[in-house]
């Protein structure tokens, strides 16, 4: 049985939301504190979230930001907020559906129907630019090819998509090689990064790591855009 978690706080649409769902048979979760909702969804880890965006804590973009970041858990918004440029950023921030309140029932079992089917099979994923990330075989799937990575590139590349264009900083780096910080074994982090490197440039991908002076280094595409 499917699981939806419903991250909305007016609780008679939330009650209304469960109800659909259990009559149509999915098992049903309900978000009750807004604080850290991204955490809470990570830990669930439902197969699709129904997100209001108008929330008293954190706000629906930035659940869906911090979910998208992190996972590949499915996002159908559902909010009140009927202006484009709402569903736009939704959308670009990694929502898989928006749909207006108030909805037909029909409308939006179909639409839960339709994401659910989408991801089958694809929890695991992690999705760059062309390309996604197996998170437990560290399989790669790009251009219609899947390449097993060496374990150690895998967790270096899992790091980069996880933070998305965002700087990553040695320490995460040595966090998701060795699982410790203590001691940061620079040639040894320097040696994996180049394999990574090197496997990346003989697949023909369009993005590079890049050294940022100081800081650690970031996944950007060949054009020098954050990827």
């Amino acid at each position: 049985m499917k699981c939806i978690t419903i991250v909305e706080d007016e609780a008679l649409m939330r009650e209304e939301l469960s109800d659909i769902l259990r009559k149509a048979g999915y098992q049903v979760d309900e978000i009750l504190t807004f604080d850290h909702v991204a955490e809470q969804l990570l830990e669930r880890s439902p197969d699709l979230v129904l997100l209001d965006l108008n929330l008293p804590g954190d706000s629906g973009f930035q659940v869906c930001r911090e979910l998208k970041r992190k996972s590949a858990i499915p996002i159908l918004v559902l909010t009140s907020r009927d202006q484009l440029r709402d569903e736009l950023h939704a959308l670009d921030l990694g929502a898989d559906e928006f749909l207006t309140k108030p909805c037909r029932r029909e409308r939006l079992l179909a639409r839960v129907a339709n994401v659910i089917r989408r991801y089958e099979g694809r929890a695991h994923l992690l999705e760059g630019s062309g390309f996604l990330l197996d998170r437990q075989t560290y399989t790669l799937y790009l251009d219609n090819r899947s390449v097993v990575l060496p374990k150690n590139q895998g967790k270096l590349l899992e790091v980069f998509l996880i933070h998305r264009g965002e700087i990553v900083t040695k320490n995460d780096l040595c966090l998701a090689l060795w699982q410790t910080t203590e001691y940061i074994d620079e040639n040894a982090l320097q040696v994996n990064l180049t394999r990574l490197k090197k496997t990346m440039a003989s697949l023909g991908m369009r993005q590079q790591i890049a050294p940022v002076r100081g800081v650690g280094y970031r996944l950007i595409a060949e054009d020098g855009q954050t990827s």
